[in-house]
């Protein structure tokens, strides 16, 4: 792990590996009413998905900050 961020859980994930995590956890319909975005509503896919959150920086902020909250609610 990188000294400098060995606190970081985003540390080594990508973009795909959280969102496919997301909807492995939670599924595309749950998903889609957390974070209410068209690209989880709207006839869904892991393509689409990341090519709206990489060009979109709140949606993509919304998705981690998600990912983060699942990551520690599972260590403790």
């Amino acid at each position: 792990m990188n000294p400098e961020q060995p606190n970081n859980p985003l540390h080594g994930k990508t973009l795909e590996m959280i969102v496919l995590y997301l909807v492995d956890y939670y599924g595309w319909e749950q998903l889609g009413a957390i974070i209410p975005i068209n690209c989880f509503n709207s006839n869904p896919s892991i393509k689409s998905s990341l090519t709206f959150l990489r060009k979109t920086p709140w949606a993509r902020e919304k998705v981690e900050n998600l990912y983060v909250k699942i990551v520690a609610l599972s260590k403790k």
